[in-house]
């Protein structure tokens, strides 16, 4: 069968699946479709389809996309829509994890199995409610035990829910950390004369103090009570510098 004639079909399975379908589902759904055909729907001819599904609604004149999200395919509006339909939706699409359950869920997003124990040791508080809310969410579930730990304690991993919430298709997909932080400069505070005093600062520093200021070692900088800038130099440093300096 040719890939022309299975589009359609793979097309309408995603659209009237109530869950994500994987390449795999599809391609049993699609044979057991065409039973009667001695040459059965292979992966890659399905995967071949996909991405040409895929190409298609990428589209502009489409408002939505087929795309690989919470484990399978699924299809789902393009982001420049979600103001237009939030507006059929109210509350469920305002409504947003606290940042206890944020800091909570991304911990077990990255270092899952995890244990509540671990999870806590690394927020420092309490993480019982925030475990508790993303169980109810289904963000997250119990996956197992620990064998290896005192008490064997339950451990907690992302669910298919989570990845269709964030709209990835497995954690590989998360942001590495080191990505992240690469993002975030880190900048000095700059700190001007003129943040200790209302006045101009041309009326309070004389060019003599702007040399001593480059120059020398300023031990301290104060602002009187009439709002002047007061720069104390090391004098002592000075004179040690100075004897430093002098040839014997």
């Amino acid at each position: 069968m040719e890939i022309s004639q299975i589009i359609p079909h793979i097309e309408v399975l995603i659209f009237a699946s109530e869950k994500p379908l994987s390449s795999l589902d599809i391609v049993e759904l699609i044979n057991n479709t065409f039973g009667f055909l001695e040459e059965r729907i292979m992966l890659d001819q399905v995967e071949s389809a996909l991405e040409g599904i895929r190409e298609k609604y990428d589209s502009e004149f489409y408002p939505f996309e087929v795309k690989q999200s919470g484990g399978g395919w699924q299809f789902l509006t393009k982001p420049s829509f979600h103001p237009t339909i939030a507006q059929l939706n109210g509350d469920k699409f305002l409504k947003r994890l606290s940042n206890a359950a944020l800091e909570t869920l991304a911990i077990i997003a990255y270092k899952q199995p995890i244990t509540k124990g671990e999870i806590e040791a690394i927020r420092g508080v309490n993480s019982d409610y925030s475990i508790q809310k993303l169980l109810e969410k289904e963000l997250v579930l119990i996956s197992g035990r620990n064998e290896n730990m005192p008490g064997k304690p339950l451990v907690y991993s992302t669910s298919k829910n989570f990845m269709d919430y964030f709209g990835i298709n497995s954690p590989a997909d998360l942001p590495k950390i080191r990505e992240v932080l690469a993002e975030q400069i880190v900048e000095g505070t700059i700190i001007n004369p003129s943040d200790f005093t209302d006045l101009p600062v041309a009326e309070t520093l004389e060019l003599d103090e702007v040399d001593a200021m480059i120059k020398e070692d300023v031990s301290e900088v104060t602002v009187n009570e009439d709002g002047e800038l007061i720069i104390n130099v090391d004098e002592e440093k000075k004179e040690d510098e100075d004897t430093e300096q002098t040839p014997e």
